[in-house]
């Protein structure tokens, strides 16, 4: 046990200690065998950075990397730069294999965003995942004690609480899935569908994202699982076993609003936002920014787009698609199919509608440095944010927190979890109605300044007042009734940030 720990033990403050499938931080190893640090990408790292850092917090989850190596210079340096405490979860191949790339992105995530289709339900798939969530309640064991409060997320370690209460260790536990949950329907097609129930009612709180999300896991419980009583109509529910009472909520995640507004005011955004615009003069920018993923719904979107420029041809020369895409797991074939897909149609478009110093879409298959991305953000007079089915989407809340300005508009498709707090300012578009899409998209052109003014303070007013600091202390009331003043900021741990301040990012 280390000292952190003994000193605290003898404390009434708990340590937060957030679980993830992934260390905020991505190690890689040259070809002279040399370690290197960089900032791990997604909406987790984006939220709960700031709120960890600096309070004594601790971060577990896999690094990145299998084999045997001595990490742990590395997981020193790491806990400095980012000012928590990193412990990694050691995996094997086979682990990242089937419990991974298996169980957790071809059976949980396709089936929670109703694409059935592309489900491989093998049962190795099912040994492996748990196999992994038995580790990942090994190393909680060994690094937290009982005054800790342990926050899982997401559907990678549904079964985390089962193993550590199946050994005996007693901690206050949460879990948040940042994806949707599904319909009964669609549930039903899970071969382990009970044990997945099971795992997840072992969390003392479970928070969703949205209503639906809150309202269909009920709704599964209550079909299959015998001798439960659910109370409670308001944001959090309460499920009674004759043993125990478990929560339910909804807490839609955020940003930290300040600091993306603040850092979209900075001199370096700003002039790399009037670079983007200079190359770009006389028209308005309509921005996608997306990881490649089918959920996303980028074809969709193109097809949209292409639709618009043919039905309005006032579009032409006025408007630059820039579809950013950002690579994400290479190593699955339906994500290398979607990629070759994109790049088919934005040669298609680009080559049906390509005019003397004007081509419609401008694609950049990469991940953006911060500083770009902000610009992005800050310079895009429409953003164009259609998903099929989002647990939330926190580019949207970005891009409004960014509009300094504040004349840019929102498209965003109703099947985002973000839709439900934005659905007032934004354009909400359904993303299989492609003359729908289209229709918002020359809608969102011509729109005056006045509305879009109007649109965007009462975006950006929804997003600054249910930042993430709401977020985390909604659903650590709901958890310990307590919020994250009960874990003040310690003044001996101040880290140097800047060793992230250049590299690649996307929220």
């Amino acid at each position: 046990m280390s000292q952190s720990m003994i000193d605290r033990e003898g404390s009434e403050t708990r340590r937060l200690v957030v679980v993830s499938n992934r260390l905020p931080i991505i190690l890689k190893r040259s070809d002279k065998g040399e370690w290197t640090i960089k900032r791990g990408s997604g909406g987790l790292v984006t939220a709960l950075a700031p709120v960890l850092m600096n309070r004594g917090g601790l971060w577990i989850g896999w690094i990145g990397t299998v084999g045997k190596a001595d990490i742990s210079r590395q997981m020193d340096a790491g806990t400095v730069e980012t000012g928590y405490t990193l412990k990694p979860v050691k995996l094997t191949q086979t682990d990242i294999d089937d419990y991974y790339y298996g169980f957790s992105n071809e059976i949980i995530w396709p089936l929670f965003h109703d694409l059935i289709s592309l489900c491989e339900f093998k049962p190795k798939f099912w040994t492996a995942y748990k196999r992994v969530n038995q580790k990942f309640a090994a190393v909680i064991s060994r690094n937290t004690i009982v005054e800790d409060f342990v926050w899982v997320h997401d559907y990678h370690l549904m079964l985390v609480a089962r193993y550590l209460r199946d050994s005996g260790i007693r901690r206050k536990i949460g879990f948040f899935l940042h994806i949707p949950f599904p319909q009964l329907d669609i549930f039903l097609k899970l071969p382990w569908r009970f044990e997945i129930l099971r795992g997840l009612l072992d969390y003392d709180l479970i928070g969703f994202q949205t209503v639906r999300d809150k309202r269909n896991f009920i709704q599964c419980v209550r079909a299959l699982i015998r001798g439960i009583r659910v109370e409670g109509a308001g944001q959090v529910s309460r499920i009674n076993l004759p043993e125990r009472e478990i929560r339910v909520g909804n807490f839609p995640i955020s940003i930290d609003y300040n600091a993306f507004a603040e850092q979209a005011a900075s001199k370096e955004v700003a002039d790399e936002a009037w670079f983007i615009h200079e190359n770009l003069p006389k028209r308005q920018i309509i921005l996608g920014i997306d990881r490649l993923d089918y959920t996303k719904g980028i074809p969709l979107r193109l097809n949209a787009f292409r639709n618009a420029l043919e039905r309005y041809p006032d579009l032409r020369g006025k408007v630059t698609l820039v579809q950013v895409v950002v690579p994400s797991r290479k190593d699955i074939d339906e994500y290398n199919d979607l990629k070759m897909e994109i790049e088919r149609l934005i040669g298609e478009i680009n080559g049906q509608f390509t005019l003397s110093g004007w081509m419609p879409i401008i694609y950049l298959f990469r991940s953006l440095r911060k500083i770009e991305l902000l610009a992005y953000y800050r310079t895009a007079e429409i953003a164009l944010i259609t998903p099929l089915k989002d647990g939330m989407n926190l580019v949207a809340k970005e891009f409004c927190a960014c509009s300094l300005e504040e004349n840019s508009v929102l498209i965003m498709s109703e099947f985002a979890g973000a839709a439900a707090q934005m659905q007032r300012g934004a354009l909400l578009v359904n993303p299989y109605d492609t003359e729908g899409v289209a229709d918002a998209i020359y809608r969102a052109f011509k729109m005056g300044k006045e509305e879009r003014k109007s649109r965007m303070k009462r975006l950006r007013r929804t997003v600054q007042r249910y930042n993430i600091f709401w977020w985390v202390n909604s659903f650590l009331n709901a958890a310990i009734t307590k919020s994250l003043d009960s874990f003040p900021a310690l003044d001996y741990y101040m880290p140097q940030m800047k060793l992230f301040d250049d590299l690649e990012h996307i929220g």
